[in-house]
């Protein structure tokens, strides 16, 4: 019986996939301070961080009423973020996190915890799948990826579920948040996985890609872990439900996907202009491809156009005097044009149309792997988010941003997640970004801006928090959730500590 994650779904191609509506307006009003413990922001004042930090040292000596007092205090400033929150916009704000092996040790995840509930997060983001590997123990990893945690003796630490135990003791939401369709560089060593890869016209891999010399196709960041895998291919899909599966097993509270969607290129290979742009080239998506058509003529012309990147009237003449009893090439989507046209109109007229197919099955692809990795989770009835780019669907000229992340067509009973990270002299093209994906989003969508900075001071050339928290508010009827990036932007000397295992 075939599994329910590998069944193909309904295709849809669009002649119109990216359009810019018109701006929503709303009322700014000021944030008040909702409890005289925090501030404005349900943050705790110095002196109560500093109380509970000297008691959470204190407790790691064992002594009984060092350990109750801390536990206390725990408590205690849980309830009044919970009750800050309660009456506070937002009322969830999240912060995104990385943990590590070191985080096994020295109550450093009470401290880390501790941290959040400070800030006056309720909500917390954590990394379980990235860079190639999985926040799984090793005992217990029946993924392709290596674990993170992978320090001797600790073969059966779990990490992700301790995480999930230390935020949950102080009212904290915790989602799984995991990288999709990018696997990896681990995942492209393996010598059985090459033929899920991702691969454009000129067979190169989003690792070969930037490898290359061409700067012009380097791979935004530098980063060589960025491994992308043709969302076509079930093997591909096997080993994310597996890695889904096994997540779901901690039981977090919800799941967020990022990553869904191709490489993000520099220079002129930014935009796919043309089909060998297209990472469709793998053995997968180009089989899924040819069964688009639903005639022979169909499939000659679309293997032609993909072989070559464009078609001649000899290919037509070809596909005809094979397939003599078929009137046109055919495939899904195609309506039959009306009228007689010349065999050089029906070329140009023909890829156009190719260009729109090939373009629409890349997106689909990315569309259909979110829907097949979300939808354990959503068996289960927890919440799952789509982490994007507000600009990452645009037409760019005559092509597409060469992300092709098809984010206005994502399902609309998912929260969507927009990276709302602009970066200009103040906060107006950050709140741009906002405003277009709440002009493209369903009423009934959840929509929840992922902004990135520090609290009180401008940062990587962005506004501080405070700043982008205050514009947004003017859609506090609409919009009721934020998360910041990232928890090691905001304590860069305390996760220096935690990756290296020092002492505090």
């Amino acid at each position: 019986m075939t599994s329910p994650f590998l069944r193909p779904y309904k295709f849809n191609l669009w002649l119109a996939l990216f359009l810019l509506l018109s701006p929503i307006l709303g009322t700014l009003t000021e944030i008040k301070p909702s409890s005289a413990a925090v501030n404005a922001y349900c943050q705790l004042s110095n002196p109560e961080r500093q109380a509970k930090e000297q008691a959470r040292q204190a407790a790691l000596s064992g002594n009984p009423e060092a350990q109750q007092r801390y536990q206390a205090l725990v408590q205690q400033h849980t309830a009044q973020l919970q009750n800050c929150r309660a009456r506070t916009w937002p009322q969830t704000q999240a912060i995104w996190l990385r943990v590590y092996p070191c985080d096994l040790f020295n109550g450093n995840l009470d401290r880390v915890m501790d941290e959040i509930v400070n800030k006056g997060y309720n909500e917390v983001y954590v990394e379980v799948f990235y860079d190639g590997q999985v926040l799984l123990p090793v005992n217990d990893n029946p993924t392709p990826w290596p674990s993170v945690v992978r320090l001797q003796g600790q073969e059966n630490a779990d990490l992700l579920a301790l995480t999930i135990q230390k935020a949950r003791q102080r009212g904290l939401r915790i989602y799984a948040w995991l990288f999709s369709m990018n696997f990896g560089y681990n995942y492209s060593l393996l010598g059985d996985r090459q033929q899920a890869l991702a691969r454009n016209g000129n067979n190169e891999t989003s690792l070969s890609v930037h490898d290359a010399k061409d700067t012009g196709y380097e791979v935004t960041g530098g980063d060589t872990e960025q491994v992308f895998i043709d969302p076509y291919h079930p093997q591909a899909k096997r080993d994310y439900y597996y890695l889904v599966n096994s997540i779901l097993q901690r039981q977090p509270d919800g799941m967020l996907f990022d990553y869904i969607r191709y490489p993000r290129l520099t220079g002129p290979a930014s935009v796919a202009t043309k089909v060998q742009d297209l990472w469709i080239y793998g053995p997968a998506s180009q089989q899924s491809l040819y069964q688009r058509a639903t005639n022979n003529q169909g499939q000659y012309i679309i293997q032609a156009y993909i072989s070559k990147g464009y078609i001649t009237v000899d290919d037509l003449q070809a596909a005809k005097q094979r397939y003599p009893q078929e009137g046109q090439p055919m495939w899904q989507g195609r309506n039959t044009p009306q009228g007689s046209l010349s065999l050089r109109q029906q070329q140009d007229r023909l890829q156009q149309e190719l260009w729109l197919l090939t373009v629409a099955h890349a997106l689909q692809g990315v569309i259909d792997f979110l829907v097949l990795a979300s939808a354990p989770a959503q068996r289960q009835g927890l919440p799952t988010g789509a982490v994007f780019f507000p600009d990452a669907n645009r037409v760019v000229g005559k092509g597409y941003d060469s992300r092709l992340q098809p984010w206005d067509k994502f399902p609309t009973s998912m929260e969507w997640h927009p990276m709302s990270y602009g970066v200009c002299s103040g906060t107006e093209c950050i709140t741009e970004q906002v405003e277009r994906v709440l002009s493209m989003a369903t009423q009934n969508v959840q929509v929840k801006p992922v902004l990135a900075g520090q609290w009180g001071q401008d940062y990587r050339n962005r506004p501080s928090l405070e700043e982008q928290m205050r514009d947004l508010q003017r859609w506090q009827g609409r919009i009721s959730a934020i998360s910041h990036f990232a928890f090691s932007w905001q304590e860069p000397q305390l996760d220096q500590q935690r990756r290296s295992c020092q002492a505090p």
